[in-house]
C-alpha cells in the first residue's frame, strides 16, 4: 500500500533553497494577505494580488507557497499567532472560556476566519499553541482523548456559529441601510400579524416577552450564556472524573 504523506507549508524551510537569495519573508506575504481580506474580503486574496501589493512577479511567491491554499494556512496561523495563549490557570471552566472568547474575538478581528477555519485546521505554530492550551485545560480529568476533542470541537463550533449569526447581522444592516433597531421596528406590522394570527403561540410568547432582541448588547449577553450552558454540559463529564 502507498504511503501518502501531506506536504504542509510548515514542514518545508521557511525560504526556499534554490535560485538567489530570497528577499522576502512567508510572514511577509501572510500579513499583506491579511490586509487584503480584512480589508476587501476573502475572495480578494490571490498570488496575483499579494505579489502584485509586495512589489514582486507572482512567479516570485510560488518560492514561498505552492498554492493559494498554503497562503491561507499561513494567513489563519497568522491570526492565531496575535494574541499567544495564557498559561493553564488550572480551572478547566476558566481556561475554556479564554478560548472561547479569544476565538470570538479573533473572529470577529477577520470576520473571513470563519469561512476558512471550518475548513482543514492548519497545523502552524499559532494554531497549535491555541490547541495545547484547549486540551490542557482538562489535564487532570482522565478524559478520553476524543472527549477532549470533542467537547473542544464543540465549543468551537458554538464560538463560529455565533459569530456568523453577528457579522450576517452586520451585512445585513449595510445591505439593507438599517440598523438592527429600525429593521425590528419596520417589522412590527408584520409582527402583530403573526402574533394576532394564533397560529404560531410558542413564536408568538417569545415575541413578546423576550427582551434579547431589543438589547443592544444581545450579542455579547446571549454568548455568554451559550458558552455558559456548554460548559454546564461539559461538567457532567468532567464533574465525574
Amino acid at each position: 500500500m502507498t504511503e501518502i504523506r501531506a506536504d504542509f507549508v510548515w514542514s518545508r524551510p521557511a525560504r526556499g533553497a534554490r535560485g538567489p537569495k530570497p528577499t522576502h519573508t512567508r510572514d511577509e506575504f501572510a500579513q499583506v494577505s491579511v490586509q487584503i481580506a480584512d480589508s476587501e474580503g476573502i475572495d480578494a486574496v490571490s498570488i496575483r494580488r499579494v505579489a502584485q501589493e509586495v512589489g514582486v512577479a507572482p512567479a516570485a511567491l510560488y518560492r514561498y507557497v505552492r498554492r493559494k491554499d498554503e497562503l491561507h494556512d499561513l494567513m489563519v496561523d497568522l491570526v492565531f499567532a496575535e494574541q499567544a495563549p495564557p498559561e493553564l490557570s488550572g480551572h478547566w471552566r476558566t481556561d475554556l472560556r479564554v478560548v472561547a472568547y479569544e476565538a470570538r474575538h479573533r473572529a470577529l478581528r477577520h470576520p473571513w476566519l470563519t469561512t476558512l477555519s471550518t475548513q482543514r485546521i492548519a497545523l502552524g505554530p499559532g494554531s497549535l499553541a491555541w490547541m495545547e492550551f484547549a486540551f490542557g485545560a482538562f489535564d487532570g480529568h482522565e478524559l478520553t482523548a476524543d472527549e477532549i476533542m470533542t467537547n473542544v470541537q464543540t465549543l468551537i463550533a458554538f464560538v463560529t456559529g455565533h459569530v456568523l449569526g453577528q457579522i450576517g447581522e452586520e451585512q445585513a444592516s449595510a445591505r439593507s441601510g438599517m440598523n438592527h433597531d429600525e429593521w425590528l421596528q419596520a417589522m412590527s406590522v408584520h409582527g402583530e400579524e403573526i402574533i394576532g394570527s394564533g397560529r404560531y403561540p410558542r413564536v408568538a410568547r417569545l415575541m413578546v416577552e423576550a427582551a434579547g432582541p431589543h438589547d443592544p448588547d444581545h450579542a455579547d449577553h446571549s454568548f455568554d450564556l451559550g458558552v455558559e450552558r456548554i460548559l454546564d454540559g461539559m461538567s457532567a463529564m468532567v464533574g465525574a472524573r
